[in-house]
């Protein structure tokens, strides 16, 4: 994983140097964390599923990808399992958000680059230019590719993810426009039996006992957001072996109450 003040030079094929000024934040996940896309609850969206695990298969050369849903519906989950997946399948990692860029180089300099774009509703000015350029060689890597004669994978490909859709995106037009001219799905939010089956699942994965009625108890009193749910398990995940005591409403009470003080 890198973690420098510029992408390295062997992030992109030879042929298709970045050139770009990037202060690169670490970002607070690891692509090879537990959360790939076999982990992800497609209740409404299979399609958009199914293209995904079909990456890279099921992408055409030179032509991004976005993905728009409400907040907490999964989509950088997705992106996560996504660049789990191609690193599995020996591509470089591009990701860059709101909170900054981060890369993970393939074994092989040659192998093509995956560039991952989430929170594009909020990327900045700057975050936005290293966005359109990221277009831009997008572009460079498909007219090699095809005059290559188009054999074999593309050497870049890109898939994006937003709250709205790309029409809607508050950003720079001409980064707009590459954003929503290719393939776009929309994500749909899990109703309260699949926001049940993600934390059940997440339970699972981290070896968490809840106790009788914590999940009820979260599902009623608090939002339906996915990514506020999962943060506030860690939370009482980490609040729960702290205590050494058994998840359950009391103890949840007791850790909500220690940090509003």
């Amino acid at each position: 994983m890198s973690l420098l003040a510029e992408p390295p030079a062997m992030l992109l094929p030879p042929a298709l140097p970045l050139g770009l000024s990037m202060r690169q934040l670490p970002l607070d996940f690891e692509p090879m964390a537990p959360a790939g896309l076999t982990q992800f609850i497609a209740q409404g969206n299979e399609e958009v599923l199914a293209w995904l695990m079909a990456w890279p298969d099921s992408a055409q050369p030179g032509t991004p990808t976005y993905l728009w849903g409400p907040q907490g519906c999964g989509k950088t989950h997705l992106l996560r399992g996504l660049a789990s997946q191609a690193l599995g399948a020996g591509w470089h990692v591009l990701w860059l958000g709101r909170q900054g860029f981060q890369s993970w180089d393939a074994p092989q300099e040659q192998a093509g680059t995956l560039v991952l774009m989430d929170d594009c509703e909020s990327l900045d000015a700057p975050q936005q230019h290293w966005a359109f350029n990221l277009f831009i060689e997008n572009a460079a890597a498909t007219a090699q590719h095809e005059a290559a004669g188009g054999q074999g994978p593309s050497t870049m490909a890109i898939v994006a993810a937003g709250r709205v859709p790309p029409v809607d995106l508050p950003v720079r037009d001409d980064l707009r426009t590459r954003l929503g001219w290719g393939l776009v799905f929309a994500l749909q939010a899990l109703g309260e039996e699949g926001v049940k089956l993600v934390l059940e699942q997440e339970c699972k994965r981290r070896g968490v006992r809840l106790a009788e009625g914590v999940l009820p108890y979260l599902l009623t009193h608090f939002s339906r957001d996915l990514g506020f749910l999962m943060d506030l398990l860690e939370r009482l995940d980490r609040f729960a072996l702290a205590e050494q005591r058994l998840v359950t409403v009391p103890l949840l009470k007791q850790m909500l109450a220690q940090e509003t003080e």
